[in-house]
């Protein structure tokens, strides 16, 4: 998930100070920690806590596959089947940060500062709640521990502790947090840095996540019902977003403002509340722009049916009008929700700074939806932004679109959401992007086809605000494309179903010249498997079946894995994450995950 160049770890080390910490931490093993060496000032603390920054957050988002985003090699998961096996060790089974996290909580009053202590201690709970959440997400129950331990402890032997005992765990740790990080104005490395909205927006996050978990996989634990974890989600949203000191980016511009809040170097402070720092000057990169420009970075694009989730720009849905199955690229990208042409390749694009018109570029793109959000100008990162690893524009983790997405998702499958709660989340977004406001009413009295048909979207999304959660999945689609939250979200809404789906791209009726780029001039030229190549005064020619590959044979829609195997999701296995054979063979009380046969019988 994480690819980062050592240079580029290295540089982040200097950027956040770690190297200091690293050296003292060469003089003596972590086991070796005493009162003299560490934990006697705030620079102590820091320099301890800022690995959590660099090992924790992911710097690669973007380049996650899902039934809306694939890449020429298919992941594991969208391969499915015995792609997905049992690893001997690894696979996510690491606990090596939360003994850091549990050392610094352990040793951390021994510092003189006492406002230091309560302030690193909440950072390092945040990154605990942080840490068990992947570990709750890919697991389900894992040990809960909160002490530092040695290797010869029984308590490195106990069996996993219930999810819900974990999330009881988070949620205290979370809001201590919150009640003793810094606000934005006193953590004046924000976005940078976590602060007490950091917190929040965390705990949103995952207590949407395990409602809406519970729910839809009809989870019923001792303890608290997915009710209560919806209503925490809600309230630490709404929290956040009656502080006030968060907003969405926005020059009144909406034709080109989601796509440079991505694309812009630094963070936009008042919509980024957590970001990850990228700096050309500090050789702090990360692969982005090659990702999508590189034709051995990934060849990433949309798929087909991600694009048809697109809204008309007047709000209705692409997919009711007649003959969108079979639309030019010209015709289906026309009037569109203007994100579409803000993340992918469409009809008069141009790079951020140019004047130069390009077309999708079907030799990068498997699908043809040539992405382009975290597409950097090309005069960025000193001129080489599109080589591998030099784009400089800082990541998000944590934004306020995505804060409102949950506070309206989080009261809608309560069933307490009004059209007043749309107004100030759903349709703040909306209203960013130049489109109508989402109607509650209208979105309930007449649930969206698509959205909810077996083959492209949600059939077990049922009851009064069926209509009106399609449309919330449905923005949080568009919204969080390629920042990492599609498979989880499919996890948890019990949606796994949706990775068999076919990672379909743009449609040609056939043999013949096509202009994509909108000039009238030919982009790319298609011809019949066994026919001589035709001369092209314009763009690129391909064979049917050779060098693209339609899903109908001489004519549909581009099907580069068509004929690759797959193998359809396991419902009663793969919205979990197997524990290794090696951690099992070591701790017998281990259970494995149901469906997982790791061969250990104990």
């Amino acid at each position: 998930m994480i690819k980062i160049k050592r240079f580029t770890i290295v540089a982040m080390t200097l950027l956040m100070g770690l190297s200091a910490c690293n050296d003292l931490l060469d003089l003596k093993p972590l086991s070796q920690i005493s009162q003299a060496d560490y934990f006697q000032t705030e620079t102590d603390l820091q320099l301890f806590s800022n690995p959590f920054y660099n090992n924790l957050l992911d710097k690669s988002p973007y380049d996650l596959q899902s039934d809306l985003y694939v890449c020429q090699n298919l992941s594991d998961i969208m391969l499915g089947g015995t792609k997905r096996t049992v690893p001997a060790s690894g696979g996510g089974w690491s606990w090596t940060d939360l003994r850091r996290m549990n050392t610094l909580i352990a040793y951390a009053d021994q510092c003189k500062d006492e406002d230091a202590v309560i302030k690193y201690t909440a950072l390092t709970r945040f990154f605990r709640a942080f840490f068990y959440f992947e570990k709750i997400k890919r697991f389900g129950d894992v040990p809960w521990y909160e002490a530092e331990l040695g290797s010869a402890d029984e308590e490195l032997y106990k069996a996993r502790d219930s999810r819900e005992f974990v999330m009881t765990k988070m949620i205290e740790d979370i809001d201590y947090a919150i009640a003793n990080l810094p606000d934005k104005a006193k953590e004046t490395s924000s976005p940078y840095r976590v602060n007490k909205y950091a917190a929040m927006a965390l705990k949103a996050q995952f207590c949407l996540y395990e409602g809406t978990y519970r729910k839809y996989h009809s989870l019923n634990l001792e303890g608290h019902d997915y009710k209560y974890y919806l209503e925490q989600a809600a309230t630490a949203a709404k929290n956040l977003m009656n502080e006030g000191v968060y907003s969405l980016y926005s020059t009144n511009h909406p034709e080109s403002d989601y796509l440079t809040l991505f694309a812009q170097e630094n963070a936009d402070p008042n919509e980024y509340i957590l970001a990850i720092k990228f700096d050309y000057g500090l050789n702090i990169y990360h692969n982005a722009t090659a990702h999508t420009l590189v034709p051995t970075q990934g060849r990433p694009g949309l798929t087909r049916k991600m694009v048809n989730t697109y809204l008309k720009k007047d709000g209705t849905a692409f997919t009711n009008q007649s003959g969108w199955q079979e639309m030019s690229f010209i015709d289906e990208t026309t009037d569109r929700d203007p994100r579409l042409a803000q993340s992918i390749r469409t009809p008069g694009y141009t790079r951020i700074g140019q004047t130069t018109v390009l077309a999708p570029d079907l030799s990068i793109s498997v699908t043809g939806y040539q992405p382009i959000k975290f597409v950097q100008d090309p005069k960025a990162s000193g001129g080489n932004v599109d080589r591998n690893d030099r784009s400089t524009c800082d990541l998000p983790v944590y934004r306020y679109a995505e804060v409102l997405l949950n506070y309206a998702e989080a009261k809608a499958e309560l069933g307490t959401l009004i059209q007043a709660d749309l107004d100030e989340s759903v349709n703040l977004i909306r209203q960013r992007a130049g489109m109508p406001n989402l109607d509650m009413n209208a979105a309930n009295a007449n649930p969206d086809r698509y959205l909810s048909d077996a083959e492209t979207g949600y059939p077990n999304v049922t009851g009064a605000n069926k209509g009106v959660i399609l449309e919330i999945r449905r923005e949080r689609g568009i919204e969080l494309n390629q920042e990492g939250f599609r498979f989880d979200d499919l996890v948890r809404w019990k949606a796994g179903y949706c990775i068999d789906q076919s990672t379909y791209g743009m449609y040609f009726p056939g043999p013949g010249a096509y202009d994509l780029s909108g000039d009238g001039q030919a982009d790319v030229t298609l011809y019949a498997n066994g026919t001589p190549k035709p001369d092209v005064t314009s763009g690129v020619a391909y064979e049917i079946g050779n060098e693209i590959i339609l899903s109908g044979g001489n004519k549909g829609y581009i099907y580069y894995h068509k004929n690759i195997e797959r193998t359809a999701f396991d419902e009663g296995r793969d919205y979990l994450y197997p524990i290794p054979i090696n951690e099992r063979s070591l701790n017998h009380n281990l259970t494995q995950n149901p469906g997982w046969n790791d061969g250990l019988s104990f």
